[in-house]
Protein backbone atom coordinates (compact mmCIF):
# COMPACT_ATOMS: atom_id res chain seq x y z
CA UNK A 1 0.00 0.00 0.00
CA UNK A 2 1.30 3.44 -0.93
CA UNK A 3 1.96 6.14 1.64
CA UNK A 4 0.12 8.58 -0.66
CA UNK A 5 -3.21 7.27 0.66
CA UNK A 6 -2.35 8.67 4.11
CA UNK A 7 -1.84 12.22 2.83
CA UNK A 8 -4.76 14.53 3.69
CA UNK A 9 -3.64 17.42 1.50
CA UNK A 10 -0.82 17.53 -1.06
CA UNK A 11 0.83 20.24 1.08
CA UNK A 12 0.34 18.40 4.39
CA UNK A 13 2.11 15.11 5.05
CA UNK A 14 0.92 13.71 8.39
CA UNK A 15 4.19 11.77 8.71
CA UNK A 16 6.05 15.08 9.18
CA UNK A 17 5.63 16.40 12.76
CA UNK A 18 5.67 20.06 11.67
CA UNK A 19 2.83 19.36 9.23
CA UNK A 20 0.76 17.63 11.92
CA UNK A 21 1.11 20.67 14.18
CA UNK A 22 -0.23 22.79 11.33
CA UNK A 23 -3.64 21.11 11.73
CA UNK A 24 -3.94 21.94 15.44
CA UNK A 25 -4.43 25.14 17.43
CA UNK A 26 -5.86 28.01 15.42
CA UNK A 27 -6.64 25.77 12.45
CA UNK A 28 -8.80 23.55 14.64
CA UNK A 29 -10.75 26.58 15.92
CA UNK A 30 -11.26 27.87 12.39
CA UNK A 31 -12.44 24.47 11.16
CA UNK A 32 -14.74 24.19 14.19
CA UNK A 33 -16.46 27.53 13.61
CA UNK A 34 -16.80 26.76 9.89
CA UNK A 35 -18.43 23.42 10.71
CA UNK A 36 -20.91 24.93 13.17
CA UNK A 37 -21.68 27.81 10.80
CA UNK A 38 -22.10 25.43 7.87
CA UNK A 39 -24.59 23.34 9.82
CA UNK A 40 -26.61 26.44 10.73
CA UNK A 41 -26.53 27.70 7.14
CA UNK A 42 -27.60 24.33 5.76
CA UNK A 43 -30.51 24.21 8.21
CA UNK A 44 -31.61 27.68 7.10
CA UNK A 45 -31.35 26.62 3.44
CA UNK A 46 -33.45 23.54 4.16
CA UNK A 47 -36.09 25.74 5.79
CA UNK A 48 -36.28 28.10 2.81
CA UNK A 49 -36.29 25.13 0.42
CA UNK A 50 -39.24 23.68 2.30
CA UNK A 51 -41.14 26.96 2.02
CA UNK A 52 -40.28 27.40 -1.68
CA UNK A 53 -39.93 23.88 -3.12
CA UNK A 54 -38.58 23.41 -6.63
CA UNK A 55 -41.09 22.05 -9.11
CA UNK A 56 -39.46 20.15 -12.01
CA UNK A 57 -39.66 22.13 -15.25
CA UNK A 58 -40.49 25.39 -13.44
CA UNK A 59 -38.34 28.31 -12.35
CA UNK A 60 -36.55 27.31 -9.11
CA UNK A 61 -37.55 30.29 -6.97
CA UNK A 62 -36.28 28.74 -3.72
CA UNK A 63 -32.70 28.31 -4.91
CA UNK A 64 -32.81 31.69 -6.64
CA UNK A 65 -33.95 33.41 -3.42
CA UNK A 66 -31.42 31.53 -1.28
CA UNK A 67 -28.49 32.46 -3.52
CA UNK A 68 -29.61 36.07 -3.99
CA UNK A 69 -30.09 36.66 -0.25
CA UNK A 70 -26.83 34.84 0.51
CA UNK A 71 -24.92 37.02 -1.95
CA UNK A 72 -26.47 40.18 -0.48
CA UNK A 73 -25.37 39.06 2.99
CA UNK A 74 -21.88 38.25 1.72
CA UNK A 75 -21.60 41.84 0.50
CA UNK A 76 -22.74 43.13 3.90
CA UNK A 77 -20.37 40.80 5.72
CA UNK A 78 -17.33 41.77 3.68
CA UNK A 79 -17.77 45.43 4.58
CA UNK A 80 -18.37 44.64 8.25
CA UNK A 81 -15.33 42.37 8.64
CA UNK A 82 -13.02 44.79 6.83
CA UNK A 83 -14.29 48.06 8.34
CA UNK A 84 -16.00 47.32 11.67
CA UNK A 85 -15.12 43.95 13.18
CA UNK A 86 -11.46 43.82 12.19
CA UNK A 87 -10.35 42.29 15.50
CA UNK A 88 -12.61 39.22 15.19
CA UNK A 89 -10.59 36.67 13.22
CA UNK A 90 -13.21 33.90 13.50
CA UNK A 91 -16.15 36.02 12.34
CA UNK A 92 -15.47 35.73 8.61
CA UNK A 93 -14.86 31.96 8.66
CA UNK A 94 -17.96 31.42 10.80
CA UNK A 95 -20.37 33.66 8.89
CA UNK A 96 -18.80 33.80 5.42
CA UNK A 97 -17.49 30.30 4.86
CA UNK A 98 -19.70 28.51 7.36
CA UNK A 99 -23.17 30.06 7.58
CA UNK A 100 -23.33 31.66 4.14
CA UNK A 101 -21.38 28.85 2.50
CA UNK A 102 -23.84 26.35 3.95
CA UNK A 103 -26.82 28.55 3.09
CA UNK A 104 -26.03 29.37 -0.53
CA UNK A 105 -26.20 26.53 -2.99
CA UNK A 106 -24.59 27.12 -6.34
CA UNK A 107 -24.17 23.38 -6.88
CA UNK A 108 -27.96 23.01 -6.72
CA UNK A 109 -28.22 25.97 -9.10
CA UNK A 110 -25.98 24.17 -11.62
CA UNK A 111 -27.93 20.93 -11.20
CA UNK A 112 -31.24 22.74 -11.70
CA UNK A 113 -29.94 24.30 -14.92
CA UNK A 114 -29.02 20.82 -16.14
CA UNK A 115 -32.51 19.61 -15.22
CA UNK A 116 -34.11 22.48 -17.15
CA UNK A 117 -32.14 21.69 -20.31
CA UNK A 118 -34.98 19.63 -21.76
CA UNK A 119 -37.25 20.29 -24.71
CA UNK A 120 -39.69 23.02 -23.77
CA UNK A 121 -37.67 24.51 -20.91
CA UNK A 122 -34.34 25.39 -22.57
CA UNK A 123 -35.13 29.14 -22.66
CA UNK A 124 -36.02 28.96 -18.97
CA UNK A 125 -32.69 27.23 -18.26
CA UNK A 126 -30.73 29.98 -20.00
CA UNK A 127 -32.82 32.67 -18.32
CA UNK A 128 -32.12 31.09 -14.93
CA UNK A 129 -28.42 30.73 -15.77
CA UNK A 130 -28.00 34.38 -16.72
CA UNK A 131 -30.49 35.77 -14.21
CA UNK A 132 -28.84 34.15 -11.21
CA UNK A 133 -25.35 35.26 -12.24
CA UNK A 134 -26.44 38.86 -12.75
CA UNK A 135 -28.56 38.88 -9.60
CA UNK A 136 -25.78 37.35 -7.49
CA UNK A 137 -23.23 39.94 -8.60
CA UNK A 138 -25.68 42.82 -8.14
CA UNK A 139 -26.70 41.49 -4.71
CA UNK A 140 -23.09 41.45 -3.48
CA UNK A 141 -22.57 44.96 -4.83
CA UNK A 142 -25.82 46.21 -3.29
CA UNK A 143 -24.93 44.68 0.08
CA UNK A 144 -21.53 46.36 0.03
CA UNK A 145 -22.77 49.78 -1.12
CA UNK A 146 -25.72 49.98 1.28
CA UNK A 147 -23.67 48.77 4.24
CA UNK A 148 -20.85 51.21 3.52
CA UNK A 149 -23.33 54.11 3.20
CA UNK A 150 -25.06 53.15 6.45
CA UNK A 151 -21.70 53.01 8.21
CA UNK A 152 -20.74 56.43 6.88
CA UNK A 153 -24.11 57.88 7.89
CA UNK A 154 -23.84 56.59 11.46
CA UNK A 155 -20.24 57.61 12.12
CA UNK A 156 -19.85 60.80 14.15
CA UNK A 157 -18.76 63.74 12.02
CA UNK A 158 -15.67 65.62 13.07
CA UNK A 159 -16.18 69.38 12.99
CA UNK A 160 -13.24 71.53 12.11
Amino acid sequence: MSQDRDVVDPDVDLHVPAHRRELGGRQARVLGVIAVGGALGALARYGVGTLLPTVPGRFPWGTFAINAVGCLLIGVLMVLVTDVFTARPLLRPFLGVGVLGGFTTFSTYANEIRGLLRPGSVPLAFGYLAGMLVCALLAVLLGMVVTRRLLLATRPRVRS
